[in-house]
C-alpha cells in the first residue's frame, strides 16, 4: 500500500486521541465534588499548582526566547537549517501544553476522586476508574500532540519547498531537521523535571519531617501548614513533569527512528519509495498504539474490597491488552508498507514492548510491599533509622542488575532483528540502527496507557489528602489509601519504564547525532568553511552523503584508542553525579526552610491544636521561589556542557560525553527512583499496622519516614530528572553539530 496514503493515519490518530483526552476532562467534571470542605480544599491544591507553572513558564519563555535566538545567528551563518529556531520552540510549546493540561486535569480530579470514594458499595472501583481516566488525560494528550507536531511539520517540510533537494537525500534531510524539536521538548521537560521535584519534595520533607516525627500528625492533616504545598507538588512534579518528559521520548524515539531509516536506505543506496517506507513506518506504529491504548483505558475496573495485587491486576489488564494488540497490529502495519525485512522489524517492536513490560515488573518487585525487598527495608525500620537507609541503598543498587540486562538483550535482539546478523558492515549497522530505534517506539507505543498509570498516582495522592483534610472518616482514607498506595507502585513504575524507554531513545539519538554531523560536514564543506580541526576530513555534501557510519567514524577519528573519546566518557559519567548532587543539595536547601517554616507556625499553641488555620500559602511561596531559584543552574549544565565539549574535543569528545552519560545516567536513575519508591512503600507497608508492627506514630514508624524522606528526591526529583539529561545531551549534540565541527579546537 502507499505509504503515504498510510500515512494520515498519524494525524487521525492524533485527533481521535485528543477527543478522547477531552470526554475523559468533561466527564470527570461532571463528577460531584463533595462538601464545601472538600472544595476548598481542591480549590487551595488547584491555585497553588497554577500560580507555580505560571511563574515556571515566565522563566522557561525567556531562555527559549535567547536560546531561539542564537539558532538563528547559527542558522544565518550556515551552521544549521533555518527551520531549526522554528521547530525548537514548537516543541518546546506542545511538551509544556500537555503537562500543563495534565496537570489541570489532576487539580480538578483529586477532589472528585475522594467523593467517589464516600460510595460504600462501589467507592474503590468508582475511585480507581474515575482517578484513572483522569490520568489518561494526561496520557493521551502527551501522544496526541507528539503525533500532531510530527506529522503537521513533515507534511510542511515536504510540501512547502523550505528543503531543497530531492529523492532519499531530502528525506533524510527532513528528518534530520524534525528531531531538532525534539531539543525543544526535552529543555522543557528538564524545566518541568526539575523545578516540579525541588517544589514538591521540599514541601513533602519539610511536612513529613515536623508534622509525622515531631508532632507525630497523621499524612495531610490539616492542622500541617505545608500540607498543601505538597500536594500541589505531587502535581506539578509527578503530573506536569512526567508529561513534559515522555512528551520528549515519545517524539524522539519516532523521530530518531525515521531519521535513521532514512538513513539506512541512503547507506544502502536504496530508492525514494523504500526510504518513504522506513520514514512512515515508526509515525504510524506510534498512531496506531495511541489508538489501541484507549481501547485500554476502558477495560480498567475492579471491586469493593479488592487488595494490592488485586488493583495492580487491574491496571495490567489494560496495559497487556493494548501491548498483544500493538504487537499484532505492528505486523500488519510494517506487511502494509512493503518494507521488505518487515518480519525483521516487527521482532524489535516486539522485543521493545517486551523490555519495557519487563522493566516495570522488575520495579514492581523492587518498589511493591507485596514483595520482599520492600519487607526487607521495613523489617530495618525495628533497629533505626540509619539501618533503614543502608537497607534501601543495598536494595537499590541490586535492583540495577535486571534493567541493564534487559535493555542490552534488548538491543542487541532488536538489532538482530533488523541487520541480519551481527556483523557491522556499513549497511547492517544502518539498518540494526534503525531497529533499535523502533525497538524504542514499540516500547513508547503504549505510552497514552502507561502515562495513565503514573498520572493515577498523583491523583489518588491527593484524593487521600482531599479526605483527610476534610475530615472524611476512616472507611473513606482507607479507600483512598489503598488507591494512593497502588498509586506509588505505579509511580515507581512509571519512573523505571521511562528511564528504560530513555536509554533505547539516547542510543538511537546517539546514531542520529552521527546523520546530523554527515549533513553539516557537507553543509559546511560546500560552504568552504575551513575553520574546524577536521577541515581535511570534510568533503562536499555529495561526498559526505556517501560516506558510511563506520568510514564517517574513522574519519574523525571515534575510537576508544582516541583519549577523546575516553575523556569525554569520564565528562559524561561525572556529569551524572553532579547532576543529581546539585538538585539534591537544592531540595535540602528547600527543605531546611520549610522546615523552618513549619516549626515556627506550629509554636502557635491555636495552629497546633487545629483553632487557627495554618498559613498555606507561606509553605506554597517557599517552595515555588526554592524551585524557581535551583533549577537554573542544573538545567544550564544540561546544555552548556555538550556545546563546550564538542568546541574543545571535538566529535570524538562528544561522542565520548554521550556514552559515559547514557550508561552512567541509566544505573544511576534506575537506582534512585527503585530506592525512593521502596523507601516509600517501606513507610506505607508499616503504616498499615502488620502484626510485627505497631502502625502509626511509633519509633519504627519514625525511622521509616526519615528513610522515606531521603528518598522523596532520589525518586522524585533527581532520579527522574536523568534521563531527560541524558536525551537533552543528546539533542544538543545533535543541534549544535555544525557547531561542533566547524569551531572544534582540538
Amino acid at each position: 500500500m502507499n505509504p503515504e496514503i498510510l500515512f494520515w493515519i498519524v494525524p487521525t490518530a492524533s485527533v481521535v486521541a485528543l477527543l478522547f483526552a477531552a470526554v475523559f476532562f468533561f466527564n470527570m467534571k461532571k463528577a460531584p465534588e463533595g462538601t464545601d470542605r472538600m472544595r476548598e480544599i481542591a480549590g487551595y491544591v488547584r491555585e497553588g499548582a497554577m500560580a507555580y507553572l505560571k511563574q515556571q513558564y515566565k522563566i522557561v519563555a525567556l531562555f527559549f526566547v535567547i536560546i531561539a535566538v542564537i539558532f538563528g545567528v547559527m542558522a544565518y551563518f550556515g551552521l544549521q537549517n533555518n527551520i531549526v529556531p522554528v521547530a525548537f520552540l514548537t516543541g518546546g510549546i506542545f511538551s509544556g501544553l500537555a503537562g500543563f493540561i495534565g496537570m489541570k486535569t489532576a487539580t480538578y480530579a483529586s477532589g472528585r476522586v475522594a467523593e467517589a470514594c464516600r460510595d460504600e458499595q462501589d467507592g474503590l472501583n468508582r475511585g480507581l476508574k474515575l482517578a484513572f481516566r483522569s490520568g489518561a488525560v494526561l496520557g493521551l494528550t502527551v501522544v496526541g500532540f507528539g503525533l500532531l507536531d510530527i506529522s503537521a511539520w513533515y507534511l510542511i517540510l515536504d510540501n512547502t519547498g523550505l528543503v531543497q533537494g530531492e529523492g532519499i537525500n531530502k528525506l533524510v534531510e527532513i528528518t534530520t531537521i524534525m528531531l531538532t524539536f525534539g531539543m525543544g521538548a526535552s529543555l522543557q521537560a528538564l524545566f518541568a523535571r526539575v523545578g516540579g521535584g525541588i517544589y514538591t519534595k521540599a514541601a513533602d520533607v519539610g511536612a513529613d519531617l515536623v508534622g509525622k516525627t515531631e508532632f507525630h500528625f497523621n499524612e495531610d492533616d490539616p492542622r500541617n501548614p505545608a500540607t498543601i504545598a505538597d500536594n500541589v507538588g505531587d502535581n506539578v512534579g509527578d503530573v506536569a513533569g512526567m508529561g513534559a518528559d515522555l512528551y520528549e521520548s515519545y517524539a524522539g524515539s519516532i523521530l530518531a527512528s525515521a531519521a535513521l531509516g532514512a538513513a539506512a536506505v541512503a547507506a544502502a543506496r536504496g530508492t525514494y519509495e523504500q526510504g518513504l517506507q522506513m520514514v512512515m513506518a515508526p509515525m504510524i506504529i506510534g498512531a496506531v498504539g495511541a489508538i489501541l491504548s484507549v481501547l485500554g483505558i476502558f477495560i480498567v475496573r475492579t471491586k469493593q474490597g479488592a487488595t494490592q495485587s488485586q488493583l495492580m491486576a487491574a491496571l495490567n489488564r489494560g496495559i497487556n491488552f493494548s501491548g498483544i494488540l500493538i504487537a499484532l497490529a505492528s505486523a500488519g502495519v510494517l506487511y502494509l508498507l512493503g518494507i521488505e525485512n518487515w518480519l525483521g522489524l516487527w521482532g524489535s517492536i516486539v522485543i521493545g514492548l517486551l523490555v519495557g513490560i519487563l522493566i516495570g515488573k522488575v520495579t514492581e518487585y523492587y518498589t511493591s510491599f507485596e514483595f520482599k525487598p520492600v519487607k526487607f527495608i521495613a523489617e530495618n525500620a525495628t533497629t533505626g533509622p540509619a539501618t533503614v537507609i543502608i537497607s534501601g541503598i543495598g536494595v537499590g543498587m541490586i535492583s540495577t542488575c535486571w534493567p541493564v540486562i534487559f535493555i542490552v538483550a534488548g538491543t542487541i535482539g532488536a538489532y538482530l532483528c533488523a541487520a541480519g546478523d551481527l556483523a557491522f558492515s556499513s549497511q547492517n549497522l544502518s539498518m540494526g540502527l534503525y531497529g533499535i530505534g523502533i525497538a524504542a517506539v514499540g516500547m513508547l507505543s503504549t505510552l497514552g496507557l502507561t502515562l495513565a498509570t503514573d498520572a493515577y498516582g498523583p491523583i489518588s495522592d491527593n484524593a487521600g489528602g482531599n479526605a483527610e483534610m476534610s475530615g472524611l472518616g476512616e472507611s473513606v482514607r482507607s479507600r483512598t489509601d489503598a488507591l494512593d498506595a497502588l498509586g506509588n507502585t505505579t509511580a515507581a513504575t512509571g519512573k523505571g519504564f521511562a528511564i528504560g524507554s530513555a536509554a533505547l531513545t539516547a542510543l538511537a539519538l546517539l546514531a542520529s547525532y552521527i546523520e546530523e554531523l554527515k549533513i553539516a560536514a557537507g553543509r559546511l564543506g560546500d560552504a568552504d568553511i575551513t575553520l574546524s580541526a577536521f577541515s581535511g576530513a570534510i568533503g562536499k555534501g555529495y561526498e559526505v552523503a556517501s560516506w558510511g557510519i563506520a568510514e564517517f567514524m574513522s574519519k574523525f577519528e571515534v575510537t576508544l584508542m582516541n583519549p577523546k573519546v575516553l575523556l569525554g566518557i569520564f565528562i559524561g559519567a561525572m556529569l551524572s553525579f553532579l547532576f543529581c548532587g546539585l538538585t539534591m543539595n537544592a531540595v535540602g536547601r528547600a527543605a531546611k526552610s520549610m522546615v523552618e517554616e513549619v516549626r515556627s507556625q506550629l509554636s502557635d499553641q491555636d495552629v497546633l491544636e487545629g483553632r487557627k488555620k495554618a498559613d498555606y500559602a507561606r509553605c506554597v511561596g517557599i517552595s515555588t521561589q526554592g524551585a524557581q531559584r535551583e533549577m537554573i543552574i542544573p538545567s544550564l549544565i544540561a546544555v552548556v556542557v555538550p556545546i563546550l565539549t564538542g568546541l574543545v574535543m571535538g566529535v570524538a569528545g562528544v561522542f565520548g560525553l554521550l556514552a559515559g552519560g547514557l550508561a552512567g545516567g541509566f544505573v544511576l536513575a534506575v537506582f534512585m527512583a527503585n530506592s525512593g519508591g521502596a523507601w516509600d512503600n517501606a513507610k506505607k507497608f508499616i503504616e498499615t499496622g502488620h502484626a510485627e508492627f505497631c502502625g502509626k506514630h511509633t519509633p519504627i514508624h519514625d525511622a521509616s519516614v526519615v528513610g522515606d524522606t531521603v528518598g522523596d528526591p532520589f525518586k522524585d526529583t533527581s532520579g527522574p530528572s536523568l534521563n531527560i539529561l541524558i536525551k537533552l545531551m543528546s539533542m544538543v549534540s545533535i543541534v549544535t553539530a555544525g557547531l561542533n565541527i566547524a569551531f572544534s579546537l582540538l
